[in-house]
């Protein structure tokens, strides 16, 4: 097997096309929006003798007050294992001899991989067998979501909602004075920030910058990938949400809401119209974007809206925890730095 860059963009996304389980995060433009925020990016693909790839990893180089390290979001991304002949470790292995030695020449303490390996035995074990560890905390790319299927119709979806659900979307489509409107204007970006940042404050958490939001919203716009839904009580947007639309699957990644118009149950209508225009679009899955046991961790920050999510159905999806592989001793400096934030954030 051999390890080399890629510059090709349709065959980049053709390849990820026939893996089953994807997310933007390892999309071309997640790449192109990781060059706008002015971090530097590798896309490599792992070729068979035969010349045919199987496995493809964007890895973004991130520098920051915690440490330098390489940083790859649920990926590598590989083909069905019965279609290869080599096993999944010797794949993995392949792309950490070259990882390693980028790694080396741009002087990172480690590198960190959130993938999207299912969360068992035999795949923790893989992770260990390579040297990793877990991760003080998650890469900013969920180790679990919530997934529905929204290939049946929309009364289909209707009927297999929660009841306290169904109900809600029912009630906020019967008044008028509600309206969920949806934009790709960078103009009404400009409303979604402010309202990010109300909430942000009220909630006493670190959001996405606005360049950060910006920039994505301007990437995957350019390719018809992004939407932006605002949710209105009386022309006064009350909520909001980015959703991403690729590869067949709708993302619901940014979101925002004021309290003051939470009994007219703006977001649940606003969710129902993101899952209709997944729908439109010929998606077939739709993708929450992050998902907490909320009764085994209730006391967590995700516990209500993760339980806001289920009503809509679906079922949980779990991947082995973000793991990290230290490359030097200033790893440590890092670990315990993000593990003392994620205690005081209640992570």
């Amino acid at each position: 097997m051999v390890c080399k860059e890629i510059t090709d963009k349709k065959i980049w996304e053709d390849f990820l096309l026939g893996c089953k389980e994807r997310t933007f995060l390892q999309s071309w433009n997640w790449g192109e929006l990781q060059k706008a925020m002015g971090h530097k990016i590798w896309r490599l693909e792992v070729c068979e003798n035969n010349g045919c790839p199987i496995s493809i990893i964007l890895a973004v180089k991130v520098v920051a007050r915690r440490g330098t390290f390489l940083l790859v979001q649920h990926g590598p991304n590989m083909i069905n294992p019965k279609q290869i002949q080599n096993s999944k470790l010797e794949i993995l292995n392949t792309i950490l001899t070259e990882l390693k030695r980028i790694a080396k020449e741009e002087g990172c303490s480690f590198i960190r991989i959130a993938s999207l390996s299912e969360r068992n035995e035999e795949n923790i074990k893989m992770f260990k067998d390579l040297g990793f560890r877990e991760a003080s905390m998650h890469a900013s790319a969920y180790e679990a979501t919530w997934k529905l299927d929204i290939a049946p119709s929309e009364e289909e979806l209707l009927a297999n909602m929660r009841k306290t659900t169904r109900y809600l979307i029912k009630q906020a489509e019967k008044n008028t004075d509600i309206a969920i409107e949806k934009s790709n204007r960078p103009s009404d970006l400009e409303i979604y920030q402010r309202l990010n940042q109300e909430v942000s404050r009220r909630q006493r958490f670190a959001p996405f910058s606005a360049n950060f939001i910006k920039n994505e919203f301007e990437v995957f716009s350019s390719d018809n990938e992004a939407m932006l839904f605002l949710g209105k009580y009386k022309g006064e947007v009350a909520a909001g949400a980015l959703v991403i639309f690729w590869s067949g699957v709708g993302f619901y990644h940014q979101a925002a809401s004021l309290a003051k118009y939470s009994k007219f149950s703006i977001p649940y209508l606003l969710q129902w119209e993101a899952i209709k225009e997944a729908k439109r679009r010929g998606c077939k899955l739709y993708d929450f974007w992050g998902y907490i046991d909320p009764k085994a961790y209730s006391g967590h920050p995700w516990a209500g809206p993760t339980l806001f999510k289920m009503g809509f159905g679906g079922r949980a999806y779990e991947y082995v925890k973000t793991q990290d592989l230290p490359l030097s001793r200033k790893y440590w400096l890092t670990y315990i730095f993000e593990k003392l934030r994620s205690k005081k954030r209640g992570l």
